[in-house]
């Protein structure tokens, strides 16, 4: 697994994780349980549909030469 979740991106989805966990908690929803997709694809730096997608919001390191 390559990391395709750059840090903002991984910011994002971390306080939006937190945010529907905490919505759920306040309205007593298992529906708060969907916060946990996002923070945890912050917290390991991977995302299946980027992979499938071929996406990337990692920067790209520049070769020297």
């Amino acid at each position: 697994m390559t990391k395709n979740v750059g840090t903002v991106d991984r910011i994002i989805r971390a306080i939006l994780g937190l945010v529907i966990i905490g919505v759920g908690i306040v309205f007593q929803s298992w529906w708060g349980l969907i916060g946990l997709i996002p923070l945890a694809t912050a917290g390991i730096g991977w995302c299946p549909p980027y992979a499938l997608l071929g996406l990337s919001t990692c920067k790209v390191k520049e070769q020297k030469t």
